[in-house]
């Protein structure tokens, strides 16, 4: 009765559905979501993948619309990165592969189902997250470091600058719990961790270099992060 009690037990077991803590939380999967519910965003991100192709690509900058906003912003058309994109990248054979409200599991299926799998990046820019407000910083960090791996798993040697999370007015603690948790994946080898928070200074109700929506820098939060960002990129790309 026992064998028999035990085997029921086994055969149950090995039919359920997978748990959740074997797939991971949420933010580590990939997800079409944000495709289907703004596919001009990703369509502009597809254009910008074609358009670089047959050219060499340096560096690839990964997030969602605070990537996409070094060059035209989403919504309205405004500019706010293009001027400083173009001081510091231009030149640089860099891919934007930024999409706005992109989650990090937005990413990851980008990584899946756009065609950059033939890009040789020597340093990928990864700042993403922010758009997770409504997960646990421990399980917004596991997304970052999906995306990280993704990132290495897809551009074989490529040294990553993982960009800290930015203030901002919707879910600020939970962001900079998030950093606490993130900066700590740098082993500065591959790995690189670019904290940006003590530069975007908090401003009345706001932080130095970020638009009136409190979530978005503005021009003067691009040159922020481009002049913090270029001793390290020099760095990895050799001066180049």
């Amino acid at each position: 009765m026992k064998k028999i009690l035990s085997l029921v037990l086994i055969l149950v077991v090995s039919l359920s559905p997978a748990r959740s803590q074997d797939t991971g939380p949420a933010t580590t999967i990939p997800s079409d979501s944000n495709y289907k519910a703004h596919y001009a965003w990703n369509k502009a991100c597809e254009d910008h993948i074609a358009a670089m192709k047959g050219k060499p690509c340096d560096i690839i900058f990964i997030g969602d619309s605070i990537t996409a906003a070094w060059g035209q912003d989403p919504w309205g058309g405004s500019v706010r990165g293009k001027p400083v994109w173009e001081k510091y990248y231009a030149n640089r054979n860099a891919l934007n592969f930024g999409v706005g409200a992109d989650t990090t599991q937005n990413v990851l299926w980008r990584f899946d189902n756009m065609d950059i799998k033939s890009f040789t990046p020597k340093v990928a820019v990864i700042l993403i997250g922010t758009n997770n407000a409504k997960n646990t910083p421990a399980d917004i960090a596991a997304g970052v470091k999906a995306v990280i791996a993704k990132t290495q798993q897809t551009f074989s040697g490529v040294k990553v600058i993982l960009v800290s999370i930015l203030p901002n007015k919707r879910a600020n603690q939970t962001m900079m719990d998030t950093d606490a948790i993130i900066k700590d994946f740098a082993d500065n080898q591959t790995i690189y961790y670019l904290d940006l928070v003590p530069l975007f200074t908090p401003v009345g109700d706001n932080w130095k270099g970020l638009g009136a929506d409190h979530l978005h820098p503005d021009q003067s939060g691009y040159e922020i992060w481009a002049s913090a960002m270029q001793p390290l990129l020099d760095k990895l790309l050799g001066g180049n």
